[in-house]
Parts: structure tokens; C-alpha cells; sequence
């Protein structure tokens, strides 16, 4: 249940940021449909969980891990200068190493945000975003 836990971390982080900003953008998680509007750049976001690991003989640790991604969605033909910017704000978002807690749970960005290589579609130019994640439970 802690892959569960932690998204909604790391959704609520995401949500509060977008609509902090200057220009709020919209942040489409999993698994739900969303049409954008014409010109629009949006956010899809995904959890990836890895393996759920015990480090003690006992079996009372969990061990969490995985990848939170985030594909910065823009229309098709308008380069990186809508992508860029939000990449660097995601990259101060989610820093290297920072703790968020909800409840029990605390997990960990074990990674830099990296960004991956953009995709070019009919319509949308994907850039996707993500970093490793630990969370350990007792």
C-alpha cells in the first residue's frame, strides 16, 4: 500500500506547485482520460513502482523504490522553449535527497530529476521527466 502512499505524496507536491505558478498547468494523472485545448501544455504524471523488498530477517522493514515521471506534454512544432522552462522548475521541485512525509511514510528522491530525450508526434511534442524514489517502513 506504500506505492499508493507515495504518489499521492508526489501528486499533492505536483498539484500545489502547478497552481502556485504564475501560469497554473494542468496536471493529468494515470488513468484518466483529458482532452487538451488546442495550443495547450499539460503534465502527465505516472508512478512507476519497483520491487517491494524486506531488509531484516525478522520481515518487519519494507523497502519501496521506484520512478516518478512526469511528461511535459506541448503542442507539436513549438521547439523546447515551453518544455525547458518546466523541466528546470520540476529539477528544483523534486531536489536531490529531499524527504516528504505523509502519515508513516517518508520517502526519499534518490536521484536527480533527469530529463529524457523529447518525442515528436502528429499533434504533441513529449518530454519526459523523472527520478528514483525510497521510502523503508518498519
Amino acid at each position: 500500500m506504500s506505492h499508493a502512499i507515495i504518489a499521492s505524496i508526489y501528486e499533492a507536491k505536483l498539484i500545489a506547485w502547478s497552481k502556485a505558478r504564475a501560469e497554473p498547468i494542468k496536471v493529468v494523472f494515470e488513468n484518466v482520460q483529458y482532452d487538451p485545448a488546442d495550443g495547450e501544455t499539460y503534465l502527465r504524471a505516472f508512478t512507476i513502482p519497483g520491487d517491494t523488498a524486506s531488509n531484516t530477517l525478522g520481515g518487519d522493514h519494507r523497502l519501496f523504490t521506484g520512478v516518478f515521471q512526469v511528461s511535459i506534454i506541448a503542442p507539436a512544432g513549438t521547439g523546447k522553449a515551453k518544455t525547458n522552462p518546466i523541466s528546470a522548475e520540476l529539477t528544483d521541485l523534486f531536489p536531490l535527497y529531499a524527504r516528504d512525509t505523509k502519515g508513516a511514510v517518508t520517502v526519499v528522491t534518490m536521484s536527480p530529476v533527469d530529463q529524457g530525450p523529447g518525442i515528436t508526434g502528429d499533434s504533441t511534442y513529449t518530454v519526459p521527466v523523472s527520478f528514483l524514489y525510497r521510502a523503508d517502513t518498519n
